[in-house]
């Protein structure tokens, strides 16, 4: 009654194995590498939270460039957030970034055109740049958004008044400047923005110890602010209080290193008190800063020359006025004959070329200033002091020949042409204070 056994087929029997082997190799092989499903990923994304609280609290410690990494990080992590990106915009106007505050408040104001501190960010950070047009628009916009965002009024304040220090300012920019800094106050008395606001208007009035007050104010908010410290040292010099001014405009260089400008101040402000000696250690420290500024070298020109190191005086403002490139190849361009601190360079480089005998030259270059500076007193007299000079020297046969060029230093800047015209004066914008 049983039914007869079959027999295994061998080729099934070789195709379960296959498939045995097959299932083995995928459980030791494959499976560990797949995601296990419904768990979370063994390295998670990071919240841009997380980030904003690290940016916030290296800012605070003032190690700017690593807050600035981290709301890099932030950005990335929520690049839809206009929030970020005024953070990073405003810590990168505290950290002389102005190209990258721009940018920053730019992408703010994308993301949300009626955006008022992204306009006001992107305003203070041209004007700033001296870019006073595009500053003021961006200004009055963000006011125009919120007519209750106070730092918007500050920072309009702030910027009109640094037009007014150097010289550039319109009629009603006073009042206007006045006006913004005492509504920025009413609205928010003692944030950063307003005290800054304030210290800059009494300053241009002249209260220098009243907007020393207000900037003080302001450090204590924010201490890691190199433009404030630069502020203040201004008005410390303003009441001859060099020690002062000096300390602020060196923190104001060790918050910014790379910026240049501090150490022409401490240059500047050395020379004042006839210490010629520590201004070349720091006019030398700016050029190194900025090998492309032709300002420095004028700078550091003057001070070799008020230092009686004729030579190098020389070689500096040569290079200054005419141009060409230094001694480590950089290329620099010559300032054209322009009032303020140009003028200056052009009568220093004729007085050095006369000590040394050169009377030739630094008679042109006297002539030139006569031609195109005539109002400003003091270039017309140094150069009518020059060619006197240069004259009296040629009459009572004290000059036989010109010295020997090894009296110069060994490098000469290329090119540098003779000057055989007075230059045309142009204005310029770019002459520091």
């Amino acid at each position: 009654m049983r039914q007869p056994k079959r027999r295994t087929s061998p080729l099934k029997l070789l195709l379960l194995i296959l498939v045995v082997a097959f299932l083995v190799y995928v459980n030791i092989t494959i499976e560990p590498l797949a995601p296990t499903l419904f768990l979370p990923s063994p390295t998670p994304t990071i919240s841009p939270e997380i980030y904003i609280a690290e940016a916030e609290e290296m800012a605070s410690q003032g190690k700017y460039s690593m807050a600035l990494q981290a709301y890099d990080k932030a950005i990335l992590a929520d690049p839809q957030n206009p929030s970020n990106y005024i953070a990073s915009a405003r810590l990168n106007v505290y950290a002389g970034n102005y190209n990258q505050a721009i940018k920053n408040a730019s992408n703010a104001v994308l993301l949300d055109q009626n955006n008022s501190m992204g306009e006001a960010i992107k305003g203070f950070a041209h004007g700033l740049q001296g870019d006073y047009l595009d500053s003021e628009s961006s200004l009055n916009r963000s006011i125009e958004l919120d007519p209750g965002n106070s730092t918007a009024y500050a920072y309009l304040s702030i910027m009109l008044s640094n037009k007014i220090l150097i010289g550039d300012e319109v009629l009603g920019d006073l009042d206007k400047s006045i006006e913004a800094s005492r509504t920025a106050e009413s609205i928010a008395p003692t944030s950063l923005e307003s005290h800054w606001a304030r210290g800059t208007v009494l300053e241009i009035t002249g209260n220098y110890e009243e907007a020393i007050a207000e900037l003080e104010q302001a450090v204590a908010v924010n201490s890691n602010i190199a433009q404030l410290h630069i502020t203040l040292g201004n008005n410390y010099k303003s009441l001859l209080e060099y020690n002062k001014a000096v300390e602020e405009y060196t923190r104001a260089n060790a918050l910014n290193p790379s910026d240049s400008y501090p150490e022409w101040l401490i240059s500047r402000t050395y020379a004042g008190i006839g210490e010629f000696g520590r201004a070349i250690q720091y006019a030398e420290q700016a050029v190194s800063d900025d090998p492309e500024n032709p300002h420095l070298y004028g700078n550091l020109g003057s001070m070799y020359y008020r230092n009686y190191d004729y030579g190098r005086a020389i070689l500096m403002l040569k290079l200054a006025i005419r141009g060409g490139n230094n001694p480590e190849g950089v290329a620099v361009e010559g300032l054209p004959l322009a009032y303020g601190r140009v003028v200056e360079y052009y009568y220093n480089y004729a007085f050095a070329l006369s000590e040394l005998g050169y009377c030739e030259e630094a008679k042109i270059i006297s002539q030139s200033i006569l031609q195109s500076a005539a109002e400003d007193l003091d270039a017309v007299f140094n150069a009518n002091t020059i060619i006197n000079r240069c004259n009296q020297k040629i009459n009572d046969l004290q000059l036989l020949k010109l010295p020997e060029p090894t009296m110069i230093p060994t490098w000469t800047p290329q090119p540098s042409p003779t000057p055989t015209q007075a230059p045309t004066l142009i204005p310029t914008q770019t002459i520091l204070p």
